[in-house]
């Protein structure tokens, strides 16, 4: 019996290596209306060779209204995903609930919000809000690893914006306000985006971490004098390509993935001040990073937190802190520039859980900056012949020097701008193994 090709499905199959994508529940029907299929599409198929589930809601089937039985499908292919440790994408375009089945639906949604929790860690999620995405799915959007909206197409609300009063549900709004990870300019260039991710992502929190072969030369000197934050992002990374999320959301943090090496690593680059999105969307990434055994790379240069952030501040950087101090991945950090007070504890310093920490030779260190430092500290030793700006200069070259830093064993090594790669690349090829497996023993072997 063939069926109808809809929009659902062509979303589906595209996503897919050709051939490959196997339907599951293609015959379930509507228990409201039998003469209609169920109003999401369920199956399996390969991604560039990797196994992965998805489901697309589809707009062409009564809408992609959700109900009962649209939830026991999805229920049913996050079952198998979860068994063979494999990905789940979905594909998020419905009008919303089917209201005439009353709590049946409400738990639908309940039952859809737990399978996604009890995933959570074990295999990635990514949600694509394909079209309309409203009221408890979008909340359950928001549980996802990480979320893809599509320019003028995505809608993500709570509350409809004709009852909210706003006119920000579009895939931009989601993308600034740390919703969205990603803002594709249409379908295929989901499909990209899904596959990018998908190359960087491992299959489950099983497999380690992942080492992909490239041309790129490991022990490749950098120029990375005058860059700003993207570029010398590029620079570092294998073959210049670091894949940014959350772009919108706070510009002085900058998060991601690249590979180094071959090495896939999760970047976190505090590159200005720590703001509360920054610290969020860091935490985030490190969390992330931790539950899948994917390596870190931390990179500071930030004076510290912005000094006019009001209350909420002081738990969004302890959620920072809890993520890193939580966190038993593969862990290194480098000083490529400022990391003054809190920016230098919190952006992965070896108190706070790094295996290896680096600072640049131009890096500097220390509690406040050398101006706060020396109207603090120093005030009473500026004189005819010593300005202010000499004591500042000498507060830098001593106080706040990284070698300062490396003296007391907070810094592991002092290096060449030219041998950043170069050196994170060989961190991360001596910690692969940490990343890898998780030593056990059954107790200590006692001395006679």
């Amino acid at each position: 019996m063939e069926k109808k090709i809809t929009k659902g499905i062509d979303r589906i199959c595209a996503l897919f290596d050709a051939g490959t994508f196997v339907e599951i529940g293609s015959f379930v029907r509507r228990s409201s209306k039998p003469e209609e299929y169920e109003g999401v599409v369920c199956g399996y198929g390969a991604i560039d060779g990797k196994l992965v589930f998805a489901f697309a809601q589809d707009s062409d089937r009564m809408k992609g209204a959700f109900d009962e039985i649209h939830a026991r499908k999805i229920e049913n292919l996050y079952k198998m995903a979860i068994e063979n440790g494999a990905p789940v994408i979905a594909m998020l375009d419905s009008a919303g609930a089917l209201i005439f089945e009353g709590s049946a639906v409400l738990s639908g949604y309940g039952r859809m919000m737990k399978c996604v929790s009890e995933a959570s860690g074990i295999v990635p999620q990514i949600a694509v809000i394909s079209g309309v995405c409203a009221g408890m799915m979008a909340t359950t959007a928001a549980m996802y690893d990480f979320v893809i909206t599509v320019k003028d197409q995505s809608q993500l609300y709570v509350n409809a914006p004709s009852v909210s009063g706003e006119k920000t549900a579009d895939a931009e709004a989601a993308a600034a306000n740390g919703i969205a990870a990603l803002v594709a300019e249409n379908e295929e260039n989901v499909v990209l985006k899904i596959k990018e991710l998908m190359m960087l992502l491992p299959a489950n929190n099983a497999d380690g971490t992942m080492l992909e072969v490239n041309d790129d030369d490991l022990n490749r000197q950098v120029a990375i004098a005058g860059l700003d934050a993207d570029a010398l992002l590029a620079t570092l990374a294998d073959c210049g390509k670091f894949t940014e999320l959350y772009a919108s959301y706070d510009k002085d943090m900058k998060v991601g993935f690249a590979t180094f090496g071959g090495i896939t690593a999760g970047v976190v680059y505090a590159c200005g001040d720590i703001t509360v999105n920054g610290a969020r969307k860091a935490a985030k990434l490190v969390s992330f990073c931790d539950s899948f055994n994917v390596p870190l790379v931390t990179l500071v240069d930030s004076e510290g937190v912005k000094g006019a952030e009001a209350a909420p501040f002081a738990a969004e950087l302890a959620k920072l802190a809890f993520a890193y101090t939580s966190s038993k991945n593969a862990k290194v950090t480098v000083v490529v520039g400022k990391a003054y007070g809190a920016a230098y504890t919190l952006m992965g310093s070896k108190s706070v859980g790094a295996d290896i920490a680096f600072a640049l030779e131009k890096a500097a260190i220390s509690v406040l900056s050398p101006e706060a430092s020396v109207a603090f500290a120093w005030n009473d030793k500026i004189t005819a012949e010593k300005s202010r700006e000499d004591l500042e200069k000498e507060w830098k070259e001593t106080c706040a020097s990284p070698v300062n830093a490396a003296e007391k064993g907070e810094i592991d090594d002092v290096i060449a701008d030219a041998e950043l790669r170069q050196r994170i690349c060989a961190a991360l090829g001596m910690l692969f193994a940490k990343a890898q497996t998780k030593p056990t023993r059954k107790h200590v072997n006692m001395p006679l």
